[in-house]
């Protein structure tokens, strides 16, 4: 499956962003998936995932209470809306899938599939 994501820009602090990621070439609705950022000089970190059968969220502690991840299957694309936006959350953010079987698992189980990437910087 190949993963495009967009939505990234500026934004203020407090503010938000939705982010999607559009896939194509696979069973789109077979995929779990998931959020991971990179901020500058950090390492990988996850964010959100969501089973296959949407039934599922998992989310790290980082965003918790500020993101939802979502899905259109109809649209082959997952979705990541960000609220209350913070400096520290400036980060290239990337969306992954995998036939993993749960949300949770996506965290501790590097997904297989990965898009490029797309940044989202926020100023204080």
């Amino acid at each position: 499956v190949q993963l495009q994501a967009s939505g990234g820009g500026l934004v203020q602090a407090g503010g938000s962003l939705r982010l999607s990621c559009a896939a194509s070439g696979g069973p789109f609705s077979r995929y779990d998936m998931g959020w991971f950022r990179q901020g500058p000089g950090k390492g990988r970190e996850f964010v959100a995932a969501l089973a296959w059968n949407a039934g599922e969220t998992y989310y790290g502690d980082s965003m918790k209470g500020r993101s939802t991840i979502s899905r259109d299957n109809a649209k082959n694309t997952v979705y990541l809306q960000m609220n209350s936006l913070k400096p520290e959350d400036t980060a290239v953010y990337y969306c992954a899938a995998d036939l993993i079987g749960t949300a949770q698992a996506m965290k501790i189980k590097s997904p297989r599939n990965w898009g490029q990437g797309t940044l989202v910087t926020v100023s204080s």
